[in-house]
């Protein structure tokens, strides 16, 4: 007598030591799709801001509320979820918490961009390198050059100029002004006594650029630091919503996509994003 199919639910949890063939043939471990399943409940919860009933976050994960309420029962157990005792909305619980703490902990942002860059010099053949806020401002503390080196005298260590350069600009659109008020100064300082800088020369013409950093969520400069030098640099937030750190991508005029919404500017910005996510940054924290 054959054996009876199991249910959805029994077939979702089997899982096999076998790895399947995906597309070109490369191998895909098998997992356990219960887990998977089951885990859409929790990126529901994660993106929401409040505790929701039963059926809008069955309905939000695609499933029925029987089979959403089946995982919840699990999680609760598990302290990955709680239920308001009163209005019986769930919200993610305390073990959650504390995932998300060990994670915040143990990531360090520098070395997960130095990854991602890679990829992104790998795949697009363009120079990249990540800065950080040091005591003297913008500094450059990792580098990675084309097959095509720009003509730019970077290196490690170097602190960029607030109002020259893609880096700087991107600094002083994001961080508190007291933080960037002195060094503001003393360039439009130096601004005003070169009568063919081509930059902003007082305080209000300032504020519209950085203004337009915002509006773009990104930094851009052509020629504006070294002649013939292009560069977009993208700002990457931290779990409360501050500038971490930032990436930039630059070359030479004439083999540099310098257009928004062109090859490099989607991709520096979904690096960027992507990144800002592993630090566990929301929208939300910034807005708050």
């Amino acid at each position: 007598m054959p054996a009876s199919p199991l249910p959805d639910d029994d077939l979702a949890d089997s899982d096999t030591d076998d790895a399947a063939s995906g597309e070109h043939g490369e191998k895909v471990r098998s997992g356990i799709q219960s887990i998977e399943v089951g885990f859409r409940l929790l990126e529901v919860l994660t993106s929401e801001p409040r505790a929701m009933m039963l059926r809008d976050l069955a309905q939000r994960a695609g499933m029925s509320p029987a089979k959403a309420h089946r995982y919840l029962v699990s999680f609760s157990r598990l302290g990955v979820v709680s239920q308001d005792p009163v209005s019986g909305r769930y919200e993610l619980g305390g073990f959650a918490l504390q995932m998300g703490l060990a994670r915040l902990a143990r990531v360090d942002g520098v070395k997960l961009a130095r990854i991602a860059l890679t990829e992104f010099r790998d795949r697009l053949d363009q120079t990249v390198g990540i800065a950080v806020w040091g005591n003297q401002g913008p500094t450059i503390v990792h580098w990675m050059e084309s097959s095509h080196p720009a003509k730019a005298s970077l290196k490690l260590g170097d602190v960029m100029p607030l109002l020259g350069s893609a880096t700087g600009l991107l600094f002083a659109a994001y961080l508190p002004r007291s933080k960037t008020t002195a060094m503001l100064e003393r360039e439009l300082a130096d601004t005003r006594r070169s009568p063919h800088h081509g930059g902003p020369r007082t305080l209000d013409e300032v504020d519209a650029v950085l203004a337009d950093v915002r509006e773009h969520e990104a930094a851009r400069v052509e020629g504006m630091l070294l002649p013939t030098i292009h560069a977009f640099c993208m700002p990457v937030f931290d779990a409360v919503g501050e500038l971490a750190l930032a990436i930039v991508a630059l070359g030479q005029e004439g083999s540099f996509d310098i257009a928004w919404g062109g090859e490099i500017d989607t991709a520096l910005r979904a690096c960027a994003r992507k990144l800002s996510y592993e630090l566990g940054y929301s929208p939300d924290a910034r807005d708050a």
